[in-house]
């Protein structure tokens, strides 16, 4: 891939994006333009995503390790953080590492297009309570890459 420091807004217009189906939750979909790759960004994912209209970006989750954020630029839709459903739109939302389990719904009538930014550590655990699964991820892997482990399985040693 080549690598752009500067990607014109008629650049992004034409990138064709990638269509994403979450590997947990198959109704979860957006198509995703990654910027931050494209630029040669390795410590931080910046991506421009489309979600569809009644379809959530991705599973609803929490990261144990890594931050990450969200900015509405066009478009209408709730955010789910923790037991909280907001109504939003034009807004810059935060999700702290450790913080609540959360995603991101388009509820509107036109598709919910944003800037989704976040870390990208060398490790992160990433909890997902609906399926009651938890993902380790190391060495810098992406999306579904890594160990996924049932929950039930997980042992505390308090």
């Amino acid at each position: 891939m080549t690598r752009k420091q500067l990607v014109t807004r008629t650049g992004i217009a034409k990138m064709a994006g990638q269509d994403n189906r979450h590997f947990l939750d198959r109704d979860a979909r957006h198509l995703k333009k990654t910027l931050g790759d494209i630029a040669g960004l390795t410590k931080l994912g910046f991506h421009a995503i489309e979600v569809l209209i009644w379809s959530a970006s991705c599973a609803l989750h929490q990261h144990l390790c890594e931050e990450e954020c969200g900015y509405i630029l066009e478009g209408t839709g709730t955010a789910r953080i923790g037991d909280k459903v907001l109504q939003v739109e034009v807004v810059f939302i935060a999700y702290l590492a450790g913080g609540e389990a959360h995603d991101l719904r388009n509820t509107g009538s036109n598709i919910l297009k944003c800037i989704i930014v976040g870390q990208r550590l060398d490790f992160d655990i990433v909890d997902y309570p609906e399926q009651a699964r938890r993902l380790h991820r190391a060495n810098g892997e992406k999306g579904e890459k890594g160990d996924l482990v049932d929950m039930a399985i997980i042992v505390s040693h308090q």
